[in-house]
């Protein structure tokens, strides 16, 4: 209720501006949350209190990790984040299409740097499942980015329950050329025995997770699945945004360079979700992230395999009632199965 009042005023600014004030506005929302919805689920040995989290990209910078809990999450994936502060890209960098319930955006990574996120994230007090969504810095070579990813780990280990690597941002140049078998095969060797060490020295494990993106082939699809699975990757997030403009092109900002989010990334996106699904058999969780506007949108990520979803845009769209009726849409589908 408190949403569809605010929202005609959210929209009127400029999206980037919108973005900075809504999270203001969850910061004072938080002081009149309630409990966080239960529907309790155990994934990559982790309870969460319910399957719906927040998606990477709304948080960059790990500010607001109690008032986006507040909104009744089971987890919250923050970032993404890179080893050293950047910019990303000049502002206009975000972009509202109301009429096809889509956002686009070529931020570009921007971060305050992993040490400033550490210490934003240090400061949270909720006792909520957190991720980060790492990446590399836009002036580190491909042929050096497995030391960016492990820069990340090694500060943010002692904070997060889980790491999502990033390799599928449309919106850093030569980023998503980290998805083939040679380089994923050569991150998760790396990572994996960086996180023996730091298992021991902070007696906690911390799990890896690959974020991939909507815009892969089948050939691609499967050598993917190939390394998660023989890697064995804690969980697999499908997906990224997307470069297609199928169906928003003849619209305002249709065209705009960028990542495509929102309802036109639901069929594609979980299209890519229930082939993972079918490849690796229950071997790999698997997470469902793109276009969920509806707890229908969420019950069909359910269908396709996915253990989690997230949501983003849809957050933008219907504001926070869309998390309480996706983790409804959960607790009935748990009750018709048992």
């Amino acid at each position: 209720m408190l949403y569809s009042l605010a929202r005609p005023f959210l929209f009127s600014l400029d999206p980037d501006s919108a973005h900075e004030v809504t999270l203001r506005l969850a910061e004072a929302a938080a002081f009149f949350s309630g409990p966080i919805p239960q529907a309790p689920i155990s994934v990559m040995g982790l309870d969460f209190p319910n399957p719906i989290g927040l998606a990477a990209g709304l948080d960059k910078h790990a500010q607001h990790v109690d008032a986006l809990a507040a909104l009744g999450f089971g987890f919250v994936e923050l970032g993404g984040v890179t080893p050293r502060p950047q910019p990303g890209n000049p502002r206009p960098r975000l972009f509202r299409l109301p009429e096809a319930g889509a956002i686009i955006n070529r931020y570009g990574l921007n971060s305050v740097g992993v040490v400033a996120f550490a210490e934003n994230l240090k400061r949270a007090r909720a006792r909520v499942i957190v991720g980060a969504n790492i990446g590399k810095n836009k002036d580190t070579p491909n042929a050096r980015a497995v030391e960016d990813y492990a820069r990340c780990m090694d500060v943010l280990y002692p904070y997060v329950h889980y790491l999502a690597l990033n390799v599928s941002s449309p919106n850093t140049e030569g980023l998503r050329d980290l998805q083939s078998r040679e380089y994923l095969s050569a991150l998760f060797a790396s990572l994996k025995q960086k996180r023996e060490i730091l298992r021991d020295r902070h007696a906690r494990d911390v799990k890896l997770v690959l974020k991939v993106s909507p815009d892969i082939d089948d050939a691609a699809l499967r050598e993917i699945a190939e390394v998660v699975r023989r890697e064995r990757a804690d969980a697999l997030i499908a997906t990224n945004t997307t470069v297609s403009r199928e169906g928003i092109a003849a619209l305002a900002h249709g065209m705009e360079e960028g990542g495509v989010s929102g309802a036109p990334l639901m069929a594609r996106s979980t299209e890519v979700l229930r082939k993972f699904s079918f490849l690796l058999k229950n071997e790999v969780p698997l997470i469902g992230a793109g276009g969920i506007m509806s707890a229908a949108d969420a019950r069909e990520k359910f269908s396709a395999g996915a253990s989690l979803v997230q949501l983003y845009s849809g957050l933008v769209f219907r504001g926070p009632a869309l998390v309480a009726e996706c983790v409804e849409a959960c607790e009935a589908s748990q009750r018709s199965v048992h």
